[in-house]
């Protein structure tokens, strides 16, 4: 497959488009920024359209309406940009609408920085709007996954109708790197799906989106048959990526643009004849606990690496109980963790 050198931002934007995104609304903020400047350019030749918004607010508002009527629609930012949306992302939740939400992460909190971080997990994966909720949340950690997890979380969205997140930083948004590209949908003629508020002529009882619910009742069994959902998201697709595991001392566990220097600490720990595997969530909800202690079976150790004080190792301790010890390595700031410093730590640990 013919392969090209594209911007990660950029390749997930041409990604969306090719999955068939036909609406994106964003408002500009570093380091996202080419993901809305490369829509502005491209998508209206496939017949899409671009809104700049007039706020983070108003873009969010604007993918609740065109959601609702059953159109393949995307918005992106970075994490104050994040914040601001979270208020319409829980309305989106709350209607049973599919879209999807691109978050390139920046330092925080506050404006903090336009380097590349980890910090927002908790937010993306346990507070992502008020109310009883969760996003299928995707954690790429290459430019190619950028590529490929735009696509799936198109259908995700659409099959699950619920809202989806990726979750990458400013690392992969500013790297280039070889991509390829799968089916180009771009041209396909969607239909309306029978949810949707997409007019119906007299033909039909007329739809209504909303996500107001005065009976409690009526809301308890709409949460409880979303949750079913969210079950059904968890066996089917729970994803991640293990190596070097079965004989592994201590496992290294890391997502995104982490996993990538995590993955080179790796190597030259086994270089020094110290066993260590890698463990990759590729989602980080669900976040595949079986697979991480099916990983750490043989292992003595677990050692977390994040760019954040640490909170992706709150669901490796839920995961793991207290089976094995669990040690910390992280950098924020908008520093990225270094193979030799990671290498360092895992001989602390008592790696030989």
């Amino acid at each position: 497959m013919e392969k090209c050198l594209m911007k990660g931002n950029e390749a997930l934007a041409e990604a969306a488009i090719r999955a068939g995104c036909k609406c994106y609304f964003g408002y500009p903020i570093t380091p996202q920024n080419e993901v809305g400047a490369y829509m502005s350019e491209r998508i209206h030749n496939h017949g899409g359209v671009f809104v700049q918004a007039e706020s983070e607010i108003g873009a969010i508002n604007m993918i609740y309406g065109c959601a609702a009527t059953g159109t393949r629609c995307m918005t992106s930012s970075s994490s104050p940009g994040i914040s601001l949306k979270t208020e319409g992302i829980s309305y989106i939740a709350g209607a049973d609408l599919p879209c999807v939400i691109v978050n390139i992460q920046r330092g925080g909190p506050g404006l903090g920085t336009i380097q590349p971080s980890q910090a927002d997990y908790w937010q993306c994966t346990r507070a992502m709007g008020h109310g009883d909720l969760r996003l299928p949340v995707f954690a790429p950690y290459s430019v190619q996954e950028m590529v490929d997890m735009t696509a799936q979380a198109f259908e995700l969205a659409e099959e699950f109708r619920t809202p989806v997140m990726i979750l990458a930083d400013g690392l992969l948004g500013q790297m280039m790197e070889p991509v390829s590209f799968g089916e180009d949908k771009s041209g396909a003629q969607a239909g309306v799906p029978g949810w949707a508020t997409g007019g119906h002529d007299g033909k039909r009882k007329k739809n209504i989106v909303n996500s107001l619910y005065l009976d409690p009742l009526a809301l308890e069994n709409v949460i409880k048959e979303r949750f079913e959902r969210y079950e059904k998201i968890k066996l089917k697709h729970t994803k991640a990526e293990t190596n070097n595991t079965e004989d592994a001392d201590i496992i290294l566990a890391a997502y995104g643009s982490t996993a990538r220097t995590v993955q080179s600490a790796a190597q030259m720990a086994r270089a020094e004849g110290i066993k260590v595997g890698t463990f990759r969530p590729l989602t980080v909800y669900p976040f595949p606990e079986k697979e991480l202690r099916e990983a750490c079976k043989n292992a003595k150790k677990v050692l977390v690496a994040e760019m954040s004080m640490g909170q992706m190792i709150d669901d490796v301790r839920l995961a793991l109980g207290d089976k094995l010890p669990i040690s910390f390595f992280g950098r924020t700031g908008g520093f990225v963790p270094g193979p030799q410093e990671l290498l360092e730590k895992i001989k602390e640990m008592g790696g030989k």
